[in-house]
């Protein structure tokens, strides 16, 4: 039974609340904006859900979306918050900071390619593709977990960042990464063992 396994981490995989201008859809990646006054209730609420963890350690993209959210479980926690870039939001490249309808005014023909192709292509302007961004966001992460062992974690990141670590708890391969819903503020919890990973909540 894996309830008896010995469990190496379990992870609190967050979501930062709601962002400045979200109701134009705004593509933001590295773009660094501040949570609206509901983000922030957001992740107060998502502090007191886990007031009670056993939290070792708890890290955070660098973009301020995400450090106030992660300051914000720090209140309940006697560990630092680590900000790392390499958990950022995908970077979109000349896609930063435009709606999704401008992009889709200014670059059709690059949004069919995207279509066609999601796990490899990349935006102008030096845009990471998916694949970029599994490598970045794993090649962190893993450290994270080698480093942590024993621990459990907290980590607020972003959208897309969360999906990757998802995508490679449950096996899913990277073209599936936008199948999974990752609301505001939302909640996961993977539990890890040394010969199998159990993912126990998605968009909590």
């Amino acid at each position: 039974m894996i309830e008896n396994m010995k469990r190496l981490n379990r992870v609190y995989l967050i979501r930062h609340g709601q962002i400045e201008g979200y109701e134009h859809f705004p593509i933001y990646g590295h773009t660094d904006v501040r949570l609206t006054e509901t983000g922030l209730l957001q992740m107060q609420q998502a502090a007191e859900r886990l007031r009670l963890a056993e939290i070792g350690a708890i890290y955070a993209s660098d973009l301020q979306r995400a450090v106030m959210g992660a300051r914000q479980i720090a209140r309940y926690h006697d560990v630092p918050v680590r900000l790392l870039p390499e958990l950022r939001e995908m970077y979109f490249g000349a896609w930063e900071g435009l709606t999704l309808s401008e992009v889709g005014e200014r670059f059709p023909r690059e949004l069919e390619q995207r279509r066609a192709d999601i796990v490899n292509f990349r935006s102008p302007g030096g845009g990471e593709s998916v694949r970029d961004l599994f490598e970045r966001v794993m090649t962190c992460y893993n450290r994270i977990l080698k480093e942590q062992e024993g621990n459990d974690i907290a980590i607020v990141g972003h959208g897309a960042v969360n999906r990757v670590i998802l995508c490679e708890a449950l096996g899913l391969d990277p073209a599936r990464i936008f199948n999974l819903q990752q609301d505001y503020g939302c909640l996961n919890i993977i539990d890890y063992f040394p010969d199998t990973t159990l993912v126990r909540l998605v968009n909590g």
